[in-house]
């Protein structure tokens, strides 16, 4: 298992913990809301009774023989639920913690009654008036808490989330630029060493001419190997962009891949007289670098048979290259994984390539690469977007 498929499954289970802290979360504040909301209603029932209780009519000789004190307190002790007392003929009577204004607002109360009524919650019946109730601000805001709670979650996780990934990606640069510049110093030692012994095996056997062509081609590859260095050293400083025309420069990857490319493979690349000039802004070493990683990949993919289309066109001010290779194909869920260091399939591979890639594309050319369409064992379509100049 790859770290990016254990990487995948962290992320699932994270989330499946996540829904049961909600859950458990949603199912005890339900069963708090529950409890008060039995409170609420055996508190009003009570109030009721203390009311039909102080307003029922005494005697004249018995006026002082009544003590009233604990319905009061039961009265004055309803602070926070609205009430609204209707008499058996459907008139409201009184109101109650709706606010100052409400309280006497006849209209306001009657629209009120009619929501409860159409919400088909049931009054609580006295001897000779119903009370229609809300429930208190508190259990209101005692429901909407799992709501809140899980904002607040989410927050954090997304604050939380964001904040490591810009620290490893930070840290991930500073290792790219680390290891590529010290790739370049190490490379450049040996190189200056092997351009100093083909100038003098060239010296000492001018006459054979044998020799002297393995001179070229080894010439050739010193060649090939500072540009490498070269690219490597362009990693983390701003590379110097140039006015480019993408058909000669495609035409140049395409020429030295081709030679280098099995001969079953068949490469479809646009001519460059064939069309109208086509200008970008690039390095030339590291978008290079980019397309013959891609093409390096193609073939590797084809296992030495195939067809490598190359199409380019323009769409909404950018320049478009598709490249398309009949090889194994990229599943679906892997489309964006590809890119991500360290994911390979083959077993040498570093994984490293379509990383690198991406990044000489996004960040020095602020354009875009991506895997644009894959069907397994058919073909698949890597695309470059950059701005036409």
């Amino acid at each position: 298992m790859d770290i990016y498929t254990r990487k995948s499954r962290w992320k699932w289970y994270l989330a499946i913990a996540g829904v049961l802290i909600i859950l458990i979360s949603m199912f005890y504040t339900n069963y708090l809301t529950s409890n008060l909301a039995d409170e609420e209603r055996k508190k009003v029932q009570h109030w009721l009774m203390a009311l039909e209780s102080v307003s029922k009519p005494v005697s004249d000789e018995c006026l002082n023989c009544g003590d009233f004190t604990l319905q009061t307190e039961i009265l004055k002790a309803n602070t926070t639920i609205p009430v609204i007392l209707v008499s058996e003929t459907g008139t409201i009577v009184d109101a109650f913690n709706f606010g100052e204004s409400r309280d006497t607002n006849i209209v306001f109360l009657e629209q009120e009654v009619q929501k409860m009524q159409a919400a088909g919650i049931e009054p609580i019946q006295g001897f000779a008036q119903n009370v229609y109730y809300q429930q208190s601000s508190l259990l209101t805001m005692l429901q909407y808490f799992p709501i809140i709670q899980l904002l607040l979650i989410a927050a954090f996780i997304i604050a939380g989330y964001m904040a490591f990934s810009n620290a490893r990606r930070s840290e991930q640069n500073r290792v790219w630029v680390g290891m590529a510049k010290e790739t370049a110093h190490q490379l450049g030692t040996p190189i200056f060493a092997i351009v100093g012994w083909i100038e003098h095996l060239k010296s000492i056997r001018a006459e054979d001419e044998e020799i002297q062509e393995i001179v070229s081609e080894l010439s050739n590859d010193v060649l090939r190997l500072e540009l490498i260095a070269d690219r490597f050293s362009k990693i983390g400083s701003t590379p110097e962009l140039e006015r480019i025309d993408v058909y000669e420069e495609l035409e140049k990857c395409r020429a030295y891949m081709e030679k280098r490319a099995p001969r079953k493979v068949s490469f479809h690349f646009p001519e460059a007289g064939a069309h109208d000039p086509l200008y970008i802004e690039i390095n030339p070493p590291l978008f290079d670098w980019v397309i013959e990683n891609l093409l390096r990949n193609a073939l590797d993919a084809m296992e030495g048979k195939g067809e490598i289309h190359v199409e380019v066109y323009e769409e909404d001010q950018n320049v478009v290259i598709d490249l398309t290779d009949t090889g194994k194909g990229i599943p679906t869920n892997k489309f964006k994984t590809v890119f991500q260091p360290g994911y390979t399939t083959k077993k040498r591979g570093w994984g490293l390539g379509l990383s690198l890639a991406r990044r000489i594309i996004e960040k020095y050319h602020t354009g875009k690469i991506f895997v644009k369409r894959s069907e397994p064992k058919v073909a698949t379509t890597f695309s470059i977007e950059m701005k036409k100049v």
